[in-house]
């Protein structure tokens, strides 16, 4: 494989933590660039963002391919859930796939929330990590439509609270959304949606469960990880 950051001067370590910064934390491009000077590197808030939109979508699609390859997920129950986001004052939707344990297995961004676009979602979910064992979803009818067509109709269940998983997996975003004044593009947010879940997963170490001790333990085997993976 080619290396990503040939004819770069800056070296990868430095890339590696702006994008990092800017993906997973709710900080705005000159925040980074606040932070980084900080640390005594100088560089503007553009070269963030085109360090972002440069190796953003690389990282994340080395982290989707690591946990479809290592089988380092849950199939037994998927949550769907779909959140409402306004680009240049038009409504679109953002669907989602998390699994029981709260990883976001697939985002996918539409302009209705119609069958067809529940099915292509599905296919799409589908396809990367196969059938679920149970899914649960909200209400909505096209849901229903979706899974009649693709014959699982019988792993669907609805009910009250029960898909709170997929809608506290909204929140993250919706911080970023505030901090980025809105999104311009569905193409933009699709991107920075699949980033931004892939990340989030890597660094997902639900801390409210473990000691001290052993968080810090899992946050280093996170930072390893992603060295190794995006290096």
């Amino acid at each position: 494989m080619r290396n990503p950051f040939r004819y770069f001067k800056t070296s990868p370590e430095i890339i590696r933590l702006a994008v990092m910064m800017y993906i997973r934390f709710p900080l705005s491009l000159r925040n980074v660039e606040d932070l980084l000077h900080e640390r005594g590197i100088d560089i503007t808030h553009e070269t963030v963002r085109f360090w972002w939109n440069r190796f953003g979508p690389l990282f994340a699609k080395s982290i989707r391919k690591w946990r479809v390859q290592s089988t380092n997920y849950s199939n037994w129950a998927w949550h769907l859930d779909e959140v409402f986001v306004r680009i240049n004052g038009e409504l679109h939707y953002l669907w989602r796939a998390v699994n029981h344990e709260g990883e976001v297995l697939e985002a996918y961004v539409t302009k209705t929330r119609s069958r067809k676009a529940a099915l292509k979602f599905l296919r799409k979910a589908m396809k990367r990590y196969g059938a679920p064992d149970q899914i649960v979803t909200d209400k909505l009818p096209s849901y229903k439509a979706a899974f009649r067509e693709l014959g699982i109709a019988s792993l669907h269940e609805t009910g009250r609270w029960l898909n709170n998983r997929a809608e506290n997996s909204h929140q993250p975003l919706r911080r970023r959304e505030k901090i980025m004044n809105r999104f311009r593009s569905m193409r933009s947010l699709q991107k920075f949606a699949v980033v931004q879940s892939s990340v989030h997963n890597s660094f997902s170490l639900e801390r409210h469960f473990y000691r001290r001790e052993e968080f810090k333990e899992n946050c280093s085997q996170a930072l390893a990880e992603w060295r190794e993976l995006v290096a």
